[in-house]
């Protein structure tokens, strides 16, 4: 797989990343031994960034990727999030970004992990009680201490990333982005282009909308993020799998599955300042995900793609009001 750098002067990873949300059970059950099947062959793939988070699960992503890794990263590059709090069983959620907090979390990452250090570590949610600048330094301290690689931010604004660029440079930033979700064109890609931050896309597969067989809502578990999300009740649903057809044939046509053409589309958006994560527990749609690096989608092919599925396309909101407590909205 080619790479791409993680901000100006960071490690190469993969161009294609794995997201590790799905390990916890988000989207359906699974267990330690297919989570570790993908990931052994996320490594042949050459897919060697994992993204994880302290609240995955309560810290199940994280140990199950330290169980995998049994103290030896070798060449995977981790990154892993803080700053969303919530008690055992509690629905509910808090944010804290404060030094004592942030510490404390990574400590408890890296013993899940097996590992004395991770390549980027992101503030999950901000803590509005708490100016970003102070949070950066924070992260500039552990970055000093040799205990985190990178500084990253996830679901911030354009001006928060430039606010925390002015006290050290961030390595990257984290937002939902896809072909059915794309807000950061309005200011965020463009703000980490001109700083030399990474852009990395959670989500790129839009929740599983563009696997190559749609999910049933009827099946979605309690836990499941897509129970109540607005993209996946009627009568949105329908509406976002009728627009989709054409799509799905044009993935057809060239021989690939949408989930692939999708992720293409996502690594044309940034040339090489941008990583996408899509999150997957199976082998198989592993290797949907990491055959978009092979695709190379010309000028006319994007133009098709747009005229498919034309910005603002999507029916529904991305989240629920509940789902959206905590990110930053900047238009």
């Amino acid at each position: 797989m080619k790479t791409r750098v993680l901000g100006k002067n960071g490690p190469k990873v993969g161009a294609v990343g794995l997201g590790c949300m799905s390990f916890a059970g988000f989207y359906g059950p699974t267990d330690e031994k297919e989570s570790h099947e993908t990931l052994a062959a996320a490594r042949d793939l050459g897919m060697n960034f994992l993204d994880t988070a302290n609240v995955y699960g309560a810290g199940k992503s994280e140990t199950v990727i330290g169980t995998f890794l049994k103290g030896k990263k070798g060449d995977f590059k981790i990154a892993t999030k803080v700053g969303i709090k919530r008690a055992p069983g509690a629905t509910e959620r808090t944010f804290d970004n404060s030094e004592d907090y942030i510490r404390g979390e990574l400590e408890g990452s890296l013993k899940r992990l097996g590992i004395d250090h991770v390549d980027l570590y992101y503030i999950h949610r901000r803590d509005m009680n708490i100016p970003i600048e102070e949070v950066t330094e924070t992260l500039a301290k552990l970055k000093k201490e040799g205990k985190i690689g990178g500084i990253g931010y996830s679901e911030i604004s354009p001006a928060s990333l430039r606010r925390a660029q002015a006290v050290h440079p961030v390595t990257a930033v984290q937002n939902e982005y896809s072909l059915w979700t794309r807000m950061p064109e309005l200011g965020m890609v463009q703000a980490c282009e001109e700083l030399g931050v990474t852009f990395v896309p959670f989500s790129p597969v839009g929740r599983g909308i563009f696997a190559s067989k749609a999910p049933d809502p009827a099946t979605f578990a309690d836990v499941d993020f897509r129970k109540n999300n607005p993209r996946f009740v009627e009568p949105n649903y329908a509406c976002n799998l009728k627009a989709l057809e054409p799509f799905n044939e044009m993935a057809a046509d060239r021989g690939v599955t949408p989930a692939t053409l999708a992720i293409a589309w996502v690594l044309a958006q940034g040339d090489k300042s941008m990583v996408p994560i899509p999150g997957t527990r199976s082998v198989k749609h592993l290797k949907e995900c990491a055959a978009a690096d092979d695709m190379n989608l010309t000028a006319d092919d994007l133009a098709d793609i747009e005229k498919i599925l034309p910005v603002g396309w999507a029916h529904g909101a991305r989240y629920t009001h509940n789902q959206m407590w905590g990110t930053e909205t900047y238009c």
